[in-house]
């Protein structure tokens, strides 16, 4: 009988609450990957039955029952302590890989070692592009257009809307400054080297800290289209104020972290007054519409707005 031969990648996978995606998930990685994979599932103390229905459909994946949710990066360390390829690759719960995907993937990685980070394209469920697969890092002007709206009035601009490239469809290979954690290949030894996920970043910003700290090494990440998959991401997710808080939280920090220092105050300064530009700009819009969603929206960021004593100072310091 002949052994299996030794895993090429090792796919970690987090999984919180999402029983049936993540089902559908591991099936798409088993059908569409010919790459000897291991696959190592963190289970963060869903109570929707998800480890148990994982343990039964597919055995032969490594499965970490946890009892406490810890987040989305710090799972990331658990998930590292049973790694035994060179190559990791992250992969939301809420994703079908499809096409040979991850094959394609590590081939691009294979013809582009100089990127050190390596990315694909995502698309909705309904397969139309979801531009989340990659950004450029925040600026003094991107921070700026946030504020003034401006991103969302020209959308397509790449000027104006640049931390999403415009409209770029994400139909070419390019360097892109991160790739998010949706799908995200990296060689151990970088993993390893830059301590993988800052454990601060519990939840939003970990794979930007991460890329941007990979840069800083001398990583160019780069995304390719011939690697595609499915990521739903909640495109119909309603929005919340408690999200909202811990998406500002994380970006103050990120600025604090890497904006250089002649522009890091300022920078701090401008982005505190987005959740206010939002509320009015919702607020606005469901006045002269009459719509609920709308009104919805400027509670949230109203509520965010209000709470800015939480995350406008980014995380909280160290204790002791």
């Amino acid at each position: 009988m002949t052994a299996p031969a030794p895993p090429v990648l090792s796919i970690i996978v987090i999984s919180y609450n999402t029983r049936q995606m993540t089902l559908d998930c591991l099936a798409s990685v088993y059908g569409e990957t010919t790459l000897p994979f291991e696959l190592i599932v963190v289970d963060n103390a869903s109570d929707d039955g998800s480890a148990d229905a994982v343990a039964e459909a597919f055995p032969d994946v490594t499965l970490i029952r946890e009892t406490t949710n810890h987040g989305f990066g710090p799972a990331h360390r658990i998930a590292l302590e049973h790694v035994t390829s060179d190559w990791i690759l992250l992969l939301n719960p809420d994703t079908l890989v499809l096409d040979g995907a991850l094959d394609r993937l590590y081939a691009f990685a294979q013809r582009t070692p100089e990127a050190g980070i390596w990315g694909g394209r995502t698309l909705y469920g309904d397969r139309s592009l979801n531009p989340t697969s990659c950004f450029a890092r925040m600026t003094l002007w991107s921070i700026f257009c946030r504020i003034a709206g401006l991103n969302v009035i020209f959308r397509s601009s790449t000027l104006f809307n640049s931390e999403l490239y415009g409209t770029w469809p994400r139909d070419t290979e390019r360097e892109v400054d991160i790739v998010t954690g949706c799908l995200l290949l990296i060689r151990r030894e970088m993993w390893e080297r830059l301590d993988g996920f800052d454990d601060a970043f519990v939840m939003y910003g970990e794979e930007v800290d991460l890329c941007l700290r990979a840069r800083a090494l001398g990583a160019r990440p780069r995304v390719t289209p011939d690697a595609t998959i499915v990521h739903y991401g909640g495109a119909s997710q309603k929005v919340r104020a408690d999200k909202i808080v811990r998406l500002l939280r994380a970006k103050m920090e990120l600025i604090q972290r890497h904006f250089p220092p002649a522009t890091r105050g300022l920078g701090l300064a401008m982005f505190r007054l987005w959740p206010l530009s939002r509320r009015m700009a919702w607020g606005a819009g469901a006045a002269v519409l009459q719509r609920d969603h709308l009104a919805e929206q400027a509670k949230a960021w109203g509520e965010a707005w209000d709470r800015r004593r939480e995350w406008q100072d980014g995380f909280p310091a160290p204790q002791g």
